[in-house]
């Protein structure tokens, strides 16, 4: 059985624009959509490095979230101090709670589930906060919640190879009919074609590859394009 893997972030939403009115509420700078742009490039960046940081047991969620925004801003000479930062990641919960999927993503869950695709979710982040967005963006609609796996609760986290070799081992896996999308050159596309899965790259901010690294299957620039994609 063919078998599609999905991230969550910024893969089956649009994580920025979450970023972008919690930055509209929360800091004093008046931002042009650009410069919003790029300051969530910038909290992606921080984001994903000091998650490794709080897995390895070197700081904690406490410190990744203020450390996150603090640093990112810092890069836009914006300053802001701790209570502010926490501030911010406070306002940020409260419009993740207002997620929704891409148009196109909740077409194509559709598609592949009416075609009987086995289909799964691999995220990276603590296991409540993910299953928030989970149950606000109603995946179990077309995912069964044994086919939901979360870093937090797993033990292992992408892109290690163990987290991967999990999924395959609870789903029974066939690696050359397994496909992972998701947005994270990194994390993601390393992740799987280390595990031998085919990857596609749901690259809609179009950033650059690791240098010397695997190569994706695939490479999208929308949530149109992911669904055409399958609907070839």
């Amino acid at each position: 059985m063919e078998t599609i893997i999905f991230d969550v972030d910024d893969t089956l939403y649009d994580q920025a624009l979450t970023f972008k009115n919690t930055c509209k509420k929360i800091l004093k700078e008046s931002l042009t959509e650009k410069e919003l742009d790029a300051l969530y490039i910038a909290n992606r960046k921080y984001s994903d490095a000091l998650f490794d940081e709080k897995v390895a047991g070197l700081l904690s969620e406490r410190e990744m979230h203020i450390r996150r925004i603090k640093d990112a801003c810092a890069e836009f000479g914006i300053v802001i101090n701790d209570k502010e930062a926490m501030d911010f990641q406070e306002a940020y919960v409260v419009e993740q709670n207002k997620i929704v999927l891409f148009d196109e993503v909740e077409e194509l869950l559709e598609l592949l589930y009416k075609e009987g695709k086995q289909l799964a979710i691999l995220t990276n982040g603590a296991q409540g906060h993910q299953s928030m967005k989970i149950k606000q963006l109603r995946l179990e609609r077309w995912i069964p919640k044994e086919n939901i796996f979360i870093s937090g609760a797993v033990g292992h986290t992408k892109p290690s190879i163990e987290v991967f070799q999990i999924i395959e081992n609870k789903l029974g896996l066939d690696k050359t009919k397994t496909v992972y999308v998701g947005d994270s050159f990194a994390n993601d596309i390393v992740g799987a074609k280390q595990a031998g899965w085919h990857a596609i790259w749901m690259n809609h901010r179009r950033r650059g590859k690791l240098e010397n690294s695997v190569e994706p299957d695939k490479v999208v620039y929308s949530a149109k394009e992911l669904l055409d994609n399958f609907k070839k």
